[in-house]
């Protein structure tokens, strides 16, 4: 039996109303508490009830009722600002809210297979330190040997999210996955934006939306974040654990991905004792791999 079709946005989003979504799952996630209101009782929905905003936000209950409904797209930048504090957004947030007030109509895009150059795969065969390619939806496309060492979900044709939604191995592979698959998730949403009917993006919601409860909690949270540098913690299986850098570098439409310890570091040490036993030389190089866009 074909399993059910899910959009980007889901059910509550298959209607096109994302600003509605958005102000009705955000406002959702914040306690009366924190919005310096008294709890009251027998309250019926979780976090702040519509009328609350829109006395926070000082506008009229039916003019905030009509904005989650979608039956006024047009806010002024004053009064999502207003929301804006309300909902307690941070910068990203913000900025995602006032973007979709001003989504307008678009024409279609020119769909194109994700490509990395060739300057990156040789790039990626010099390298000594985990890296690999990724594209817009997380998947694999490139990777050198120390990255497949790292971990063999690093492999072309993999997907990052989904791996670390489904695989077990990736799960433990994280230290910290609940705020991992956070991070992911809300990072994929800030990707997406208004590509709302990209191929690849509704196969992947769709799967995942099917296959993880995780994902369709947070996912439903609306989240938005970027995904870019920072320092993680790993439990490799051979070498133990690992405190890593990770640096993101745009070239053209596609992402390199770097790993990397601090210099004389004891995860420096087991880095490179990973790459000692991993025989990098029996992998072949990078650039003789073919990239594949858009497949897990």
């Amino acid at each position: 039996m074909r399993a059910p079709h899910y959009g980007v946005g889901m059910k509550d989003e298959e209607s096109g109303n994302r600003l509605g979504s958005y102000l009705r799952a955000r406002r959702e996630l914040v306690s009366p508490a924190q919005a310096g209101l008294p709890p009251g009782g027998n309250r019926r929905v979780p976090g702040l009830r519509r009328e609350e905003v829109a006395l926070l936000a000082g506008i009229s209950p039916d003019y905030y009722l009509r904005l989650e409904r979608g039956r006024d797209k047009n806010p002024s930048p004053q009064v999502l600002e207003s929301l804006a504090r309300v909902l307690q957004l941070d910068e990203v947030e913000r900025t995602y809210l006032l973007g979709l007030a001003a989504a307008r109509p678009r024409a279609p895009r020119r769909k194109r297979p994700e490509h990395v150059p060739a300057r990156v795969h040789e790039l990626l065969a010099h390298l000594q330190i985990p890296a690999f390619v990724e594209g817009r939806a997380f998947d694999v496309l490139a990777s050198n040997p120390m990255a497949v060492a790292l971990s063999p979900r690093l492999r072309p044709g993999q997907n990052r999210l989904r791996s670390l939604l489904l695989d077990p191995e990736e799960q433990a592979f994280h230290q910290d996955w609940t705020k991992a698959t956070a991070d992911f998730v809300a990072a994929l949403r800030t990707t997406i934006g208004d590509d709302t009917d990209n191929p690849r993006f509704v196969e992947l919601v769709g799967e995942l939306a099917l296959s993880s409860q995780r994902f369709r909690t947070l996912w439903a949270r609306h989240d938005v974040r970027a995904l870019d540098g920072g320092t993680t913690t790993v439990h490799h299986p051979v070498v133990g654990e690992l405190h890593l850098h990770r640096d993101k570098l745009a070239i053209e439409d596609v992402i390199l991905v770097v790993y990397y310890p601090d210099k004389d570091s004891a995860s420096d040490e087991k880095l490179r004792l990973l790459a000692t036993l991993s025989h990098p030389e029996t992998e072949g190089p990078a650039h003789d791999r073919p990239s594949h866009g858009g497949h897990r």
